[in-house]
């Protein structure tokens, strides 16, 4: 099995991706960065993320996808989404996951949460931090588990991500995407 292993959020200037009631609110939704998030879910061939993270986007239903859970044992189908499958990762590894929704190779994009964005830390090849810098959301929820204690750029370099070139995603707002490369 080979993947490429690819993390996306968009965050406020305070490092949040949710607001205190754990959403994404509308102050974090910029048209150039959900472009640039649609496109790469559109080239990816597995999406991961928890029970509580979607794009719900058009093309959303047709994505094979694997969502965390801890309310089952290891893996199972999920009855309610198509194509996609439910993954516990304290009963089965991400490649066997992976296998029971019938990807072996290809670009994974793992879209969240925190908890999500975690287990991946050491494996991502490229993560995809977009920061819009005039939003602030108080007692929000971070991107990563570490956040705020730590800036999520802090976070990333800590597992040996380093800063690529930024992309203005949104000029009026300040939008802007950078990848981060393992090495």
């Amino acid at each position: 099995m080979s993947f490429r292993i690819e993390g996306y959020v968009i965050v406020s200037a305070d490092g949040m991706l949710a607001d205190a009631e754990h959403v994404m609110p509308d102050s974090l939704k910029f048209e150039g960065d959900k472009r640039f998030f649609e496109q790469a879910l559109d080239r990816a061939d597995l999406i991961v993320h928890g029970r509580h993270s979607h794009e719900q986007q058009p093309n959303s239903p047709r994505r094979r996808r694997i969502i965390l859970t801890r309310k089952i044992k290891s893996l199972a189908v999920d009855p309610e989404l198509p194509n996609a499958s439910l993954w516990n990762p304290l009963g089965a590894s991400f490649e066997e996951a992976a296998d029971f929704a019938g990807v072996s190779s290809g670009a994974v994009a793992v879209i969240g949460g925190p908890v999500v964005f975690d287990m991946f830390m050491d494996r991502y090849d490229t993560f995809w931090l977009s920061e819009a810098p005039h939003v602030r959301l108080p007692g929000g929820e971070g991107c990563f588990t570490q956040v705020p204690a730590r800036t999520p750029r802090e976070v990333l370099a800590s597992h040996g991500l380093k800063a690529g070139e930024p992309q203005m995603l949104d000029a009026a707002h300040g939008v802007i995407v950078t990848p981060w490369r393992r090495g």
